[in-house]
């Protein structure tokens, strides 16, 4: 049964996919903007488990969240949104728990039940404590009822106060990666948001020596730079 939060294109590809015999073999959509830590937590997320998709972008910038075809997929208008069969996600921390469990290759969580909740502490101090003040309708709201110093004093706050929170949550676990020598569900939430606030946001990293440590670990790996928003079909080309 297709679901009929799709959009018309999807319904198509659907259809397409059924008709030429490749139903079980559907290759995975995602819905993501290039600059997008959200998205980017899940193109991370995808590269580590191996799984190909087809990159839909949705230009922010021009309000394209907004029209009622991409509405139909998330009604609250946020990228990323997964496409699997007629199964459709919204939410990277939806998406990624169900990768997990779909697509069990290359674990995001650890099984230890101490380092499983810590890692789900710290994915959560970037999604609910630090990126939801820099997105993009936050950011212009302020920068037209005060001014782009407020703007940028506004995003200092916040991503200070979480990363400060994240070097004390995480001095006590962070190995080469976040909570050891493996790559978990937090390096999915820190490599994005760090990137945002280094090349975004020019914030000074000196404050936070894990982090900037973890940061540079995650340049030596593929499935997260290959993720990052410079490497985008729809990122600009200067």
């Amino acid at each position: 049964m297709i679901n009929r939060d799709l959009s018309v294109n999807s319904i198509l590809l659907l259809i397409g996919d059924m008709s030429s015999g490749n139903d079980g073999n559907k290759k995975l959509q995602l819905y993501s903007y290039f600059r997008s830590s959200c998205s980017c937590r899940v193109r991370i997320g995808l590269n580590l488990k191996g799984l190909e998709y087809e990159y839909k972008a949705v230009n922010l910038v021009k309000g394209e969240q907004h029209s009622p075809e991409f509405k139909r997929l998330n009604p609250i208008g946020y990228v990323p949104v997964l496409v699997d069969g007629d199964v459709v996600l919204s939410d990277s921390f939806a998406i990624l728990m169900y990768l997990e469990e779909k697509y069990p290759q290359h674990p995001l969580l650890p099984s230890d039940l101490q380092k499983k909740a810590i890692n789900y502490q710290a994915a959560n101090i970037v999604s609910s404590s630090i990126q939801p003040h820099q997105n993009i309708g936050v950011l212009k709201y302020i920068e037209e009822k005060l001014n782009s110093d407020e703007k940028l004093s506004w995003v200092e706050k916040h991503i200070g106060n979480g990363f400060l929170a994240l070097e004390k949550l995480l001095k006590d676990y962070a190995g080469k990666f976040a909570t050891g020598d493996e790559v978990y569900l937090a390096d999915l939430f820190l490599a994005p948001q760090i990137h945002a606030a280094i090349k975004r946001f020019n914030l000074d990293m000196t404050k936070y020596p894990l982090l900037m440590r973890l940061h540079e670990a995650y340049s030596e790996l593929p499935a997260f730079q290959n993720a990052m928003p410079e490497k985008q079909p729809d990122a600009p080309s200067s």
